[in-house]
């Protein structure tokens, strides 16, 4: 049974560090953690991530029986909603109070977490918010194509370019060849600016493998980072482009590789939830580093 977590002084907070979406403890992307942020100010909690650096941090206020307030910054700014965070605020909850259900009110809706033990690992699975995806525009995909320097016929002509969400938005691209994935580069500045007058989160860029699961690289300059090395709320958003597209039905789990061009390999597992529109998104998570950074 989860009990209240007693907010600590502010000179003695626990800023806790995992890595999401590890592979047997080996890769992952690092999120920030802060468990008890409930007397934090916005101001406060913006600076943290700062000195954190991690592209998020999560803080977790109000958090009583299992249900609590989770909300988002990277070093720039709040975002409302991020996976990988989700699931490594998830698994530390779940290694202090062991293994079960949760839920969390963010800015992008409630998300619900299940956790569980496998081995010597914890797993957990959260249910997105609602998720959808669209047909990119022309203009969107020839700015893309712009910053990105794709020729057309670097596209694979079996996933049309949609934008999708599942609390922030996110451009989906496949690529034809894993070769011009792994030469994933772009115009900084130039895609920066193109992001922000659409308000984009990352640009979620994939290729096929032969067996069905994908190769993914997510660029992210508005959490300040060039590369995202896991992003389980584009995985999200690309679970509901394919769902959609027939090619992950209820019961069905597809498998998305993410990081291996970085040197820091992801595994995702994403399915769709029945009788919904949400997407789940599971993984792993362990500490790294220190187990704390008192303030």
């Amino acid at each position: 049974m989860y009990g209240r977590l007693v907010t600590s002084p502010a000179d003695s907070l626990d800023i806790l560090r995992y890595a999401a979406f590890t592979r047997d403890a080996v890769g992952g992307n690092p999120a920030g953690v802060v468990l008890t942020a409930d007397r934090l100010t916005d101001e406060a909690v913006l600076g943290i991530a700062a000195d954190v650096g991690y592209s998020e941090t999560a803080f977790l206020s109000s958090f009583v029986g299992g249900e609590g307030v989770l909300r988002y910054f990277s070093p720039l700014a709040e975002v409302a909603f991020c996976g990988h965070a989700t699931i490594a605020t998830a698994v530390a909850l779940a290694e202090r109070h062991g293994p079960g259900p949760m839920s969390f009110r963010t800015p992008a809706g409630t998300v619900d977490v299940v956790t569980r033990r496998e081995g010597d690992e914890i797993i957990a699975a959260l249910v997105s918010p609602p998720a959808s995806s669209a047909p990119m525009t022309e203009a969107e995909l020839d700015e893309l194509r712009s910053t990105f320097g794709w020729a057309a016929d670097d596209l694979d002509p079996r996933f049309p370019p949609h934008v999708g969400s599942a609390g922030n938005k996110h451009p989906l691209v496949g690529l034809r060849d894993r070769e011009r994935l792994a030469r994933f580069d772009y115009d900084y500045d130039a895609l920066a600016g193109v992001m922000s007058r659409r308000e984009w989160t990352t640009v979620h860029v994939f290729h096929e493998r032969a067996d069905g699961a994908f190769d993914v690289r997510n660029a992210f300059p508005p959490g300040g980072v060039r590369e995202d090395p896991a992003t389980g709320a584009a995985a999200a958003a690309f679970g509901a482009y394919l769902r959609d597209r027939g090619m992950l039905p209820p019961g069905a789990e597809v498998v998305l590789h993410q990081g291996v061009d970085m040197g820091v390999p992801c595994r995702l597992v994403i399915s769709a939830v029945p009788d919904s529109t949400a997407i789940s998104v599971a993984g792993a998570a362990h500490a790294i580093g220190p187990d704390t950074t008192r303030r």
